[in-house]
């Protein structure tokens, strides 16, 4: 009876076959241990990790390097947990480089939502994360990427229905990028994802497109109003202190010559009350070195003088002589204009 295991027992086989299967045999065995050498081995990078399931239970979690793992019976899932990634809302991007390209057609839905004062906008945002528990993010939550895309247009859609379109297209992004964040980061605890919200960018808002021409009338509008606004209290704010510095000027001007005529009129009472009591104790002196004072600071003032004594008599002659003198002052003159 035959062997089984070797069919060619008790036949006579040619020693080229014997030696051609033999090296079939060598082949097998060598191609059989180098996959299970190159299977038991795999490298994890500096940004990841590697989840080990055996039979698909959580076993391990190797670190960045080589390492090994049981054939056939262990599986790895690499989770990169240094890398920051995003998910787009509104849009995705086709191309990135110094040039992106982008395409909204098709995401329309993700990105238009209903405001506070029952207007529509158009929000397109970014979602950046990182996966900071690997075993929360495979095992926790069953598909955790579309789990944190309908969390974050849910949180989204709640923050942009409590506000106005104006806050929401204007002074309230960065609220609303904020307030998106604690939210998302909140829910992501509740459910265990594994997965830390880092920032949430807006990246463009806008009118639905058939309204965004009205919307954009009513924006100059109201920019050309702050500009008036701004104006008018620059305007203010250089008239106004210049009129009160004049105002403060003019008081300032009326108070010295109110002092200077308070002090000037004090020093003339003091004067006259000086002279009254010199004139008290002698009149007629007092009243003939006043004439004479006064005399003193008037005649130079005058062109023709006239003396007389006190009964008026002998003012032709001295009319007369003055007449004179001015004539021979004017002789030398008009002979010397002859002579010329």
């Amino acid at each position: 009876m035959a062997d089984v295991n070797n069919p060619f027992e008790g036949t006579d086989i040619p020693p080229q076959i014997k030696s051609l299967l033999g090296n079939i045999k060598i082949i097998v065995v060598g191609v059989v241990a180098a996959v299970l050498l190159f299977s038991s081995f795999y490298t994890v990078d500096p940004e990841e990790v590697g989840v080990v399931q055996r039979f698909g239970k959580y076993t391990r979690t190797a670190e960045s390097g080589l390492n090994f793992k049981i054939p056939f019976l262990e599986v790895v899932r690499i989770v990169p947990i240094e890398r920051q990634l995003k998910q787009e809302f509104g849009y995705r991007t086709v191309s990135s480089g110094i040039q992106s390209q982008y395409q909204k057609a098709g995401y329309e839905d993700e990105s238009l939502m209903l405001t506070g004062d029952l207007n529509l906008g158009d929000v397109e945002w970014v979602v950046q994360y990182r996966i900071s528990d690997p075993y929360n993010y495979l095992f926790k939550v069953r598909n955790p990427d579309q789990t944190l895309r309908d969390m974050s247009e849910a949180a989204m859609r709640q923050v942009v229905g409590n506000r106005t379109v104006n806050e929401v297209l204007t002074t309230g992004r960065a609220s609303v990028a904020s307030r998106v964040q604690e939210i998302l980061q909140e829910l992501n605890i509740e459910y265990e994802t594994g997965v830390n919200i880092e920032q949430v960018v807006l990246q463009d808002i806008n009118p639905p497109n058939p309204v965004k021409p009205s919307f954009n009338a009513v924006n100059e509008a109201q920019q050309q109003r702050e500009t008036l606004i701004n104006q008018a209290e620059s305007d203010y704010n250089r008239v106004i202190p210049r009129a009160r510095g004049e105002a403060q000027q003019t008081i300032q001007q009326a108070e010295g010559y109110s002092t200077n005529r308070i002090n000037t009129a004090a020093g003339e009472v003091a004067a006259f009350v000086d002279l009254h009591a010199e004139y008290v104790k002698a009149p007629d002196i007092t009243k003939r070195r006043i004439y004479y004072e006064t005399m003193q600071e008037l005649l130079p003032k005058l062109s023709n003088k006239v003396i007389t004594d006190q009964d008026g008599s002998g003012v032709l002659p001295l009319l007369q002589m003055q007449m004179e003198g001015a004539n021979r002052t004017n002789q030398p003159s008009n002979s010397n204009s002859n002579n010329q």
